[in-house]
């Protein structure tokens, strides 16, 4: 996947493993420092917000087929939670 700002490699194995290279975040937000795909962003947000953990940003659906939003760790690392969305 190539989108110009974000370039990812990754296998098609059983379970999937990617890498990407980012020169900003997408829609002109920081770059994470890590990114977590889940299958029900919804109910990661819902444990998210029971647990008072302020959102960076989002949740948004991105016109590139993802819904997502930012939170920061314990150690004020950025972390990017995204869902990739079927057709």
């Amino acid at each position: 996947m190539d989108h110009g700002w974000l370039r990812t490699y990754g296998n098609q194995q059983r379970m999937s493993v990617q890498v990407s290279f980012a020169e900003q975040g997408g829609g002109d937000t920081p770059v994470p420092d890590l990114s977590v795909e889940v299958d029900d962003l919804d109910a990661v947000l819902a444990r998210i917000n029971a647990a008072g953990i302020n959102l960076e940003y989002g949740p948004v659906t991105e016109p590139w087929g993802m819904r997502r939003f930012f939170v920061r760790d314990p150690l004020d690392r950025l972390v990017n939670i995204l869902e990739h969305l079927t057709e």
